[in-house]
C-alpha cells in the first residue's frame, strides 16, 4: 500500500471522528500524530497497514518503551492505533483486527503539579495594575485559577457568556457541553476593571465577542496566553513549571483540601466521569500525609 492511500486512510479515519463523535480539533491533532507515527514505523519496515499483524504492533510499542517514552503516552497511542483498526474493519479495508489481542500498557495515575496558596497568589498578583495590559492578564488568571478553566475554555469565553449579576460563567468546554460555574469576587472584580480601562482601547470601536484580546484585537491562542503565564511565573519567582492546566489542578486541589465534595469539584470541572476527578484526592491524600511528617511528633 502507497503512502498516499495510508494517507487518505487516516483523513477518513479524522473525518469520521470529527462527524460522528463530535471530537474537537485539539483531540483530532493527537489522533492524527499517532497515527502519523505509526504509519512512518510501517514505512520504515516495509510494512503494509491493510496487512499489518501483532507482531509488527508489538516491535511498534516495544520501541516506543525502549526510548523511555511515558507509559501514559503510549497508552494514549495503544488507543488512538485500535480505534483506527477498528474503523478499518468496519470500512471493509480490513478482513480481521491485527489489536484484537493487543495488550495494552498499564496507564499509571501520574499526580498532577499543584501550587501552594501563597504561590497562586503571588503568581496572580505578578502583572502590575499599571503597566500596559496589566489589567487584562490579571482578569485571566484570577478566571482560569477561580474558576478552574481550561486554557481553550478561558480564551474562547464570550462577553456574553458572563453574568456579573449573578456572578457566574457559562462555560464550553468538552464534548461541547455547557457548564455553569460561579465566579468569585476577586475575579468579578479583575474582570470590571479590566473591562473598563482596558478592553476598549483593544477593540477601538469595533463589536467584539470574545472577552479576552490581545494587543491587536483578536482572540488569544494557547500559545499566546501560555506565553503570559510563562512570564509572570518568572517574575512571581515561581522555581516549578507553571502551564495553564497547573491553575486548573491547583484550584480542584484547593476545594478539596477546603473540604469540598467531590461530585461538586466534578461539576466544576466538567469531568464526564467521577472517576477523573478521584486523581485530585490522591492529590490531597499526599499533602496530608506531608502535613503528618513535617508537624506530627510522631511521624
Amino acid at each position: 500500500m502507497s503512502v498516499c492511500a495510508g494517507e487518505n486512510l487516516l483523513t477518513g479515519f479524522l473525518d469520521y471522528l470529527r462527524i460522528e463523535r463530535s471530537l474537537s480539533e485539539h483531540t483530532l491533532d493527537a489522533y492524527r500524530r499517532d497515527i502519523v507515527q505509526y504509519l512512518a514505523f510501517l514505512t520504515r519496515n516495509g510494512l503494509d497497514l491493510l496487512r499489518v499483524e501483532l507482531p509488527a504492533l508489538s516491535t511498534f510499542f516495544a520501541d516506543l518503551r525502549e526510548k523511555g517514552r511515558d507509559p501514559r503516552t503510549i497508552a494514549r497511542k495503544a488507543s488512538s492505533i485500535k480505534a483506527f483498526h477498528r474503523f478499518l474493519l468496519d470500512e471493509e479495508k480490513l478482513d480481521h483486527d491485527p489489536t484484537i489481542n493487543l495488550i495494552l500498557p498499564k496507564r499509571t495515575d501520574k499526580l498532577p503539579h499543584v501550587l501552594s496558596h501563597d504561590e497562586v497568589f503571588a503568581l496572580i498578583d505578578a502583572p502590575h495594575e499599571f503597566a500596559y495590559l496589566g489589567k487584562r492578564d490579571k482578569a485571566m488568571l484570577e478566571l482560569t485559577y477561580g474558576a478552574g478553566l481550561r486554557v481553550s475554555e478561558l480564551i474562547s469565553v464570550k462577553l456574553e457568556h458572563l453574568s456579573f449579576k449573578d456572578a457566574v460563567l457559562r462555560c464550553f468546554g468538552k464534548r461541547s457541553k455547557w457548564r455553569l460555574i460561579p465566579v468569585g469576587r476577586y475575579a468579578l472584580k479583575a474582570i470590571e476593571a479590566y473591562m473598563e480601562h482596558e478592553r476598549p482601547g483593544l477593540t477601538k470601536g469595533k463589536a467584539i465577542d470574545y472577552l479576552f484580546l490581545t494587543r491587536r484585537g483578536g482572540k488569544f491562542s494557547r500559545m499566546g496566553f501560555w506565553k503570559l503565564l510563562k512570564k509572570y511565573a518568572k517574575a512571581a519567582g515561581l522555581k516549578t513549571r507553571v502551564t495553564p492546566h497547573t491553575l486548573r489542578h491547583s484550584f480542584a486541589t484547593h476545594l478539596l483540601e477546603g473540604g469540598a465534595d467531590l461530585r461538586a469539584v466534578q461539576e466544576l470541572l466538567g469531568h464526564k466521569s467521577i472517576s477523573t476527578t478521584q486523581i485530585y484526592t490522591k492529590v490531597d491524600v499526599e499533602y496530608l500525609r506531608e502535613t503528618h511528617r513535617l508537624y506530627h511528633p510522631r511521624a
